[in-house]
């Protein structure tokens, strides 16, 4: 296996902390969350469709007539995550929003595994498993309690909330990839995948921005502060397109456990940073002994649940 695939795998799971941490100043500039979200998306998804023509992969658009239509839905989550990262970073900082969403993930393809479900291929039980899962457990137990500490004035029902949605947000990346998995076969075009996974995620997220905006649940983008926006700013639609392609093209390199275990390990690494130097214009929060701690129990339990 070599060194510079394993070192690439970490990489790219730094840029989904990178990624919601830019999205963050998108959101600033258009004023709503889910108007980042669909320029994110739309943006992430000319990206793939441009890399798509230059290597010829578009010829595998013409098998998708005899697709499952669920076969498609894999794009459904993006949105969900996306947004719930603009959402959870200012709240929960980026240690407990990725912890959560780490801690999702890892739950979420434990059931895919021990269930095979979606086409996952079914594993035994195993004390590596068990192990993991129960470091995981008490990884984010630990991370939340050391983050209520340090803000003792929030109120127990909203944060449970932005708990949950984190959970849930983290869960779904599981499933996506498993629905992906199952398109990839019938298509057998990594980049053809990626691009139709974000058509869904962009029409998606598309459809809810206009529905809130019918509704006057949010605010009408607006492009007045964009100028104002830093330029990385803009680095969360390619960090979206990067690790979605990346991750397609890792796996059948060093196998599923090792691209989820490195990448899960280059979040938790990527957040942790970003909470101590309160880089991307986010609150400064410094690690105490207690979210290191965590830190490394959701690190290990994450690497045994995939390896065990």
């Amino acid at each position: 296996m070599e060194l510079s695939l394993l070192l690439v795998a970490v990489v790219v799971g730094c840029l989904l902390a990178v990624q919601t941490s830019a999205n963050l100043q998108l959101t600033t500039a258009l004023g709503t969350p889910y108007g980042a979200s669909t320029v994110q998306l739309g943006l992430a998804l000319a990206l793939l469709v441009v890399a798509a023509l230059a290597v010829g992969a578009t010829g595998a658009v013409g098998d998708l007539g005899s697709v499952p239509a669920w076969h498609l839905l894999g794009g459904l989550a993006s949105p969900l995550y996306i947004t719930s990262g603009i959402l959870l970073f200012p709240r929960l900082g980026a240690l407990v929003s990725v912890g959560l969403f780490v801690a999702g993930q890892m739950f979420a393809s434990l059931g895919l595994d021990l269930a095979g479900a979606l086409g996952v291929p079914q594993r035994p039980w195993s004390v590596g498993i068990v192990v993991g899962a129960a470091l995981v457990l008490a990884g984010i137990v630990l991370v939340i309690r050391a983050q209520r500490a340090a803000a003792p004035g929030s109120r127990a029902a909203a944060r449970a909330g932005w708990i949950l949605l984190g959970l849930v947000a983290g869960a779904v990346l599981p499933v996506q990839g498993a629905v992906n998995a199952r398109l990839r076969a019938d298509v057998d075009e990594p980049l053809a995948v990626a691009a139709l996974s974000f058509a869904v995620a962009t029409a998606t997220i598309g459809v809810v921005l206009a529905l809130l905006l019918v509704l006057r649940r949010t605010p009408v983008p607006s492009t007045t502060r964009l100028p104002t926006m830093p330029w990385w700013g803009w680095l969360g639609g390619i960090c979206a397109a990067v690790y979605v392609t990346a991750t397609f093209l890792l796996i059948p390199e060093i196998g599923a456990a090792t691209t989820v275990a490195l990448t899960v390990t280059g979040q938790q690494l990527a957040s942790a940073v970003i909470d101590q130097r309160g880089l991307f214009r986010l609150p400064r929060r410094p690690l105490d002994a207690r979210r290191v701690a965590g830190l490394l129990l959701l690190l290990t339990g994450s690497i045994a649940i995939q390896l065990g």
